[in-house]
Protein backbone atom coordinates (compact mmCIF):
# COMPACT_ATOMS: atom_id res chain seq x y z
CA UNK A 1 0.00 0.00 0.00
CA UNK A 2 1.92 2.77 -1.36
CA UNK A 3 -0.07 4.88 -2.73
CA UNK A 4 -3.53 6.87 -2.54
CA UNK A 5 -5.85 4.00 -2.95
CA UNK A 6 -9.19 4.53 -5.02
CA UNK A 7 -12.10 7.13 -3.51
CA UNK A 8 -14.87 5.54 -4.03
CA UNK A 9 -17.87 3.04 -2.61
CA UNK A 10 -18.99 3.40 0.66
CA UNK A 11 -15.74 5.02 2.00
CA UNK A 12 -15.82 7.58 -0.38
CA UNK A 13 -19.50 8.73 1.31
CA UNK A 14 -18.23 8.59 4.56
CA UNK A 15 -15.48 10.74 3.91
CA UNK A 16 -17.58 13.29 1.92
CA UNK A 17 -20.66 13.09 4.61
CA UNK A 18 -17.64 14.20 7.16
CA UNK A 19 -16.11 16.82 5.24
CA UNK A 20 -19.42 18.03 4.34
CA UNK A 21 -20.40 18.26 8.49
CA UNK A 22 -16.80 19.73 9.11
CA UNK A 23 -17.32 22.62 6.49
CA UNK A 24 -21.04 23.23 7.96
CA UNK A 25 -20.07 23.86 11.31
CA UNK A 26 -17.00 25.88 10.43
CA UNK A 27 -19.26 28.12 8.35
CA UNK A 28 -21.69 28.43 11.06
CA UNK A 29 -19.19 28.82 13.41
CA UNK A 30 -17.97 31.98 11.57
CA UNK A 31 -21.63 33.30 10.70
CA UNK A 32 -23.39 32.11 13.03
CA UNK A 33 -22.28 30.62 16.55
CA UNK A 34 -25.61 29.88 18.60
CA UNK A 35 -26.60 27.63 15.45
CA UNK A 36 -23.26 25.90 15.57
CA UNK A 37 -22.97 25.60 19.16
CA UNK A 38 -26.94 24.39 19.27
CA UNK A 39 -26.20 21.61 17.12
CA UNK A 40 -22.81 20.66 18.76
CA UNK A 41 -24.95 20.30 21.67
CA UNK A 42 -27.47 18.24 20.19
CA UNK A 43 -25.38 16.00 18.12
CA UNK A 44 -22.26 15.85 19.83
CA UNK A 45 -21.58 12.96 22.19
CA UNK A 46 -22.20 14.07 25.73
CA UNK A 47 -22.73 11.21 28.18
CA UNK A 48 -25.76 12.76 30.60
CA UNK A 49 -27.32 13.67 27.34
CA UNK A 50 -27.56 10.60 26.14
CA UNK A 51 -28.55 8.96 29.71
CA UNK A 52 -31.50 11.47 29.48
CA UNK A 53 -32.77 9.93 25.99
CA UNK A 54 -30.39 11.69 23.44
CA UNK A 55 -29.32 8.11 22.17
CA UNK A 56 -28.96 9.42 18.53
CA UNK A 57 -25.66 10.93 20.13
CA UNK A 58 -24.16 7.45 20.13
CA UNK A 59 -23.56 7.43 16.36
CA UNK A 60 -23.91 11.36 15.26
CA UNK A 61 -20.79 12.06 17.61
CA UNK A 62 -18.79 10.86 14.70
CA UNK A 63 -19.65 13.68 12.10
CA UNK A 64 -18.43 16.59 14.29
CA UNK A 65 -14.58 17.15 13.94
CA UNK A 66 -12.38 19.92 15.85
CA UNK A 67 -9.01 21.40 13.94
CA UNK A 68 -8.24 21.05 10.36
CA UNK A 69 -4.59 18.99 11.13
CA UNK A 70 -6.89 16.72 13.79
CA UNK A 71 -9.94 16.47 10.86
CA UNK A 72 -7.10 15.70 7.78
CA UNK A 73 -5.45 12.89 9.69
CA UNK A 74 -8.99 11.07 10.40
CA UNK A 75 -10.09 11.36 7.59
CA UNK A 76 -7.39 10.14 5.55
CA UNK A 77 -6.77 7.02 8.03
CA UNK A 78 -10.88 6.44 7.33
CA UNK A 79 -9.78 6.49 3.50
CA UNK A 80 -6.82 4.51 3.65
CA UNK A 81 -7.93 1.79 5.69
CA UNK A 82 -11.61 1.82 4.53
CA UNK A 83 -10.71 1.71 1.23
CA UNK A 84 -8.81 -1.69 1.74
CA UNK A 85 -11.06 -3.31 3.55
CA UNK A 86 -13.67 -2.19 0.99
CA UNK A 87 -12.04 -3.70 -1.61
CA UNK A 88 -11.71 -7.20 0.27
CA UNK A 89 -15.11 -7.55 1.81
CA UNK A 90 -17.73 -5.14 0.84
CA UNK A 91 -19.04 -2.09 1.09
CA UNK A 92 -21.90 -3.70 3.56
CA UNK A 93 -19.18 -5.03 6.25
CA UNK A 94 -17.31 -1.97 5.74
CA UNK A 95 -20.24 -0.41 7.25
CA UNK A 96 -21.21 -2.30 9.37
CA UNK A 97 -18.24 -2.71 11.28
CA UNK A 98 -17.12 1.09 11.46
CA UNK A 99 -20.77 2.15 13.13
CA UNK A 100 -20.88 -0.76 15.41
CA UNK A 101 -17.21 0.40 16.26
CA UNK A 102 -18.26 3.97 16.10
CA UNK A 103 -21.26 2.59 18.77
CA UNK A 104 -19.15 0.81 20.89
CA UNK A 105 -16.72 3.70 21.28
CA UNK A 106 -19.70 6.09 22.29
CA UNK A 107 -21.11 3.02 24.85
CA UNK A 108 -17.80 3.36 26.50
CA UNK A 109 -17.65 6.58 26.66
CA UNK A 110 -21.03 6.99 28.14
CA UNK A 111 -19.77 4.24 30.92
CA UNK A 112 -16.56 6.16 31.69
CA UNK A 113 -17.69 9.27 32.28
CA UNK A 114 -20.85 8.22 34.17
CA UNK A 115 -18.38 6.09 36.12
CA UNK A 116 -15.79 9.39 36.40
CA UNK A 117 -18.67 11.43 36.94
CA UNK A 118 -17.65 13.21 34.34
CA UNK A 119 -20.32 15.86 32.76
CA UNK A 120 -20.51 18.38 30.16
CA UNK A 121 -17.70 16.53 28.14
CA UNK A 122 -18.09 16.52 24.29
CA UNK A 123 -16.85 13.58 22.36
CA UNK A 124 -16.40 13.97 18.92
CA UNK A 125 -14.37 12.59 15.74
CA UNK A 126 -15.04 9.02 13.76
CA UNK A 127 -11.30 7.75 15.74
CA UNK A 128 -14.08 4.98 17.29
CA UNK A 129 -14.67 3.49 14.02
CA UNK A 130 -10.89 4.00 12.84
CA UNK A 131 -9.81 1.96 15.90
CA UNK A 132 -12.31 -0.87 14.54
CA UNK A 133 -11.07 -0.98 11.27
CA UNK A 134 -7.49 -0.63 12.78
CA UNK A 135 -8.25 -3.67 14.31
CA UNK A 136 -9.77 -5.94 11.73
CA UNK A 137 -6.93 -4.99 9.62
CA UNK A 138 -4.20 -6.04 12.56
CA UNK A 139 -6.05 -9.32 13.01
CA UNK A 140 -7.10 -10.33 9.23
CA UNK A 141 -3.79 -8.62 7.46
CA UNK A 142 -1.42 -9.07 10.50
CA UNK A 143 1.72 -9.78 8.40
CA UNK A 144 0.88 -7.21 5.70
CA UNK A 145 3.33 -4.39 5.32
CA UNK A 146 2.59 -0.99 4.15
CA UNK A 147 3.02 2.63 4.91
CA UNK A 148 0.76 5.15 6.01
CA UNK A 149 1.01 8.38 4.78
CA UNK A 150 2.72 10.91 6.07
CA UNK A 151 4.96 8.17 7.60
CA UNK A 152 7.74 7.25 5.26
CA UNK A 153 8.19 3.91 6.42
CA UNK A 154 7.00 0.50 5.96
CA UNK A 155 5.57 -1.14 8.80
CA UNK A 156 3.46 -4.71 9.55
CA UNK A 157 -0.33 -4.00 10.23
CA UNK A 158 0.13 -5.97 13.81
CA UNK A 159 2.97 -3.89 15.35
CA UNK A 160 1.49 -0.50 13.80
CA UNK A 161 -2.07 -1.48 15.37
CA UNK A 162 -0.04 -2.20 18.63
CA UNK A 163 1.48 0.98 18.30
CA UNK A 164 -2.04 2.91 18.23
CA UNK A 165 -3.40 0.87 21.37
CA UNK A 166 -0.75 1.51 23.19
CA UNK A 167 -0.48 5.11 23.21
CA UNK A 168 -4.45 4.76 23.50
CA UNK A 169 -3.74 2.91 26.81
CA UNK A 170 -0.90 5.34 27.78
CA UNK A 171 -3.48 8.41 27.31
CA UNK A 172 -5.92 6.68 29.83
CA UNK A 173 -4.15 8.30 32.36
CA UNK A 174 -4.19 12.03 31.09
CA UNK A 175 -6.73 14.21 31.36
CA UNK A 176 -8.48 12.58 27.70
CA UNK A 177 -8.95 9.28 29.51
CA UNK A 178 -12.30 9.54 28.35
CA UNK A 179 -11.49 9.91 24.78
CA UNK A 180 -9.11 7.48 24.84
CA UNK A 181 -11.06 5.11 26.91
CA UNK A 182 -13.82 5.54 23.93
CA UNK A 183 -11.04 4.60 21.06
CA UNK A 184 -10.03 1.31 23.36
CA UNK A 185 -14.37 1.02 22.82
CA UNK A 186 -13.96 0.84 19.24
CA UNK A 187 -11.31 -0.86 18.83
CA UNK A 188 -12.93 -3.97 21.41
CA UNK A 189 -16.37 -3.20 19.35
CA UNK A 190 -14.55 -4.04 15.94
CA UNK A 191 -12.74 -7.30 17.85
CA UNK A 192 -16.07 -8.59 18.55
CA UNK A 193 -17.36 -8.12 14.92
CA UNK A 194 -14.46 -9.98 13.19
CA UNK A 195 -14.73 -12.68 15.63
CA UNK A 196 -18.73 -13.92 15.54
CA UNK A 197 -19.98 -11.34 13.20
CA UNK A 198 -21.08 -13.55 9.60
CA UNK A 199 -18.13 -13.60 7.36
CA UNK A 200 -20.00 -11.42 4.53
CA UNK A 201 -22.38 -9.00 7.49
CA UNK A 202 -25.25 -8.86 9.20
CA UNK A 203 -27.12 -7.55 6.24
CA UNK A 204 -26.00 -10.08 3.55
CA UNK A 205 -26.79 -12.91 5.95
CA UNK A 206 -30.26 -11.82 6.83
CA UNK A 207 -30.51 -11.08 3.24
CA UNK A 208 -30.02 -14.84 2.44
CA UNK A 209 -31.99 -15.81 5.32
CA UNK A 210 -34.65 -13.87 3.74
CA UNK A 211 -34.33 -15.62 0.32
CA UNK A 212 -34.27 -18.77 2.26
CA UNK A 213 -37.51 -18.57 3.85
CA UNK A 214 -38.72 -16.68 0.41
CA UNK A 215 -37.49 -19.96 -1.49
CA UNK A 216 -38.89 -22.88 0.92
CA UNK A 217 -42.67 -20.75 0.95
CA UNK A 218 -42.29 -21.18 -3.00
CA UNK A 219 -41.61 -25.19 -2.28
CA UNK A 220 -44.12 -25.91 -0.09
CA UNK A 221 -46.94 -24.03 -2.10
CA UNK A 222 -45.40 -26.14 -5.08
CA UNK A 223 -45.73 -29.19 -2.81
CA UNK A 224 -49.04 -28.41 -1.83
CA UNK A 225 -50.19 -27.70 -5.46
CA UNK A 226 -48.82 -31.22 -6.31
CA UNK A 227 -50.87 -32.72 -3.46
CA UNK A 228 -54.38 -31.19 -5.02
CA UNK A 229 -53.17 -31.73 -8.44
CA UNK A 230 -52.58 -36.14 -7.00
CA UNK A 231 -56.46 -35.54 -5.61
CA UNK A 232 -58.14 -33.97 -8.39
CA UNK A 233 -56.39 -36.64 -10.70
CA UNK A 234 -57.28 -39.77 -8.64
CA UNK A 235 -60.85 -38.64 -8.21
CA UNK A 236 -61.08 -38.63 -11.94
CA UNK A 237 -60.02 -41.48 -12.31
CA UNK A 238 -62.32 -43.06 -9.99
CA UNK A 239 -64.98 -41.67 -11.82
Amino acid sequence: MLGFPDFRGFTRRLVLWNLAAYFLLLILGAFAKPIAGDLAALFALDPSAVVHGRIWQLITYCFFHVGILNTAFELLSLWFLGSFLESNHGSRWLGEIFFISVLGAGLAAVALGLYLHVFGIALYGCWGGIFGLLIAFGVLYADMEFMMFPLPINIKAKYLVAVYMLIALAMLFSAEKVFAFSQLGGALAGYFYIKFAPRRGFAFAGTESLFGLRNRYYRWKRRRAARKFEVYMRKHRDN
